[in-house]
């Protein structure tokens, strides 16, 4: 198994900008695909945004595409996501996932990735 913690989160005012990183270890990160997903208070968890193993091809929800974006440095075991132009609903807490295997048409969906972080708040005030 890979082990993930998020950090970064914190309180932004809408316009603002937040990074995300999600730190991972226990496993080799290079051959994991990567992604975020979100849980806003009272609704279902959402996806976000997803890398692959190389950093070759990212894949975003509509509702952020634009304006954050998913990175990765596999020499620091660390996947980030850039969040620009935040809005309030955007405050969620969100969540770093790793596949080892997944579907490739099925990238957006939870039951794709085995490990999880605990989350991390991030809350945007208008």
């Amino acid at each position: 198994q890979v082990q993930l913690v998020e950090s970064g989160g914190g309180l932004a005012q809408a316009g603002e900008s937040l990074r995300l990183s999600c730190a991972a270890s226990g496993r080799t990160f290079s051959n994991y695909a990567m992604a975020w997903f979100r849980q806003a208070p009272g609704k279902e968890r959402e996806f976000v945004a997803h890398i692959t193993f190389t950093g070759g091809s990212t894949f975003y929800a509509d509702s952020v595409k634009g304006r954050f974006t998913i990175s990765r440095d596999n020499a620091k075991n660390t996947v980030y996501l850039q969040m620009n132009s935040l809005k309030p609903e955007d405050t969620a807490v969100y969540y770093c996932a790793a596949a080892l295997y997944y579907r490739r048409s099925s990238y957006f969906l939870e039951e794709e990735y085995g490990h999880w972080g605990q989350g991390t708040q991030v809350t945007v005030s208008s």
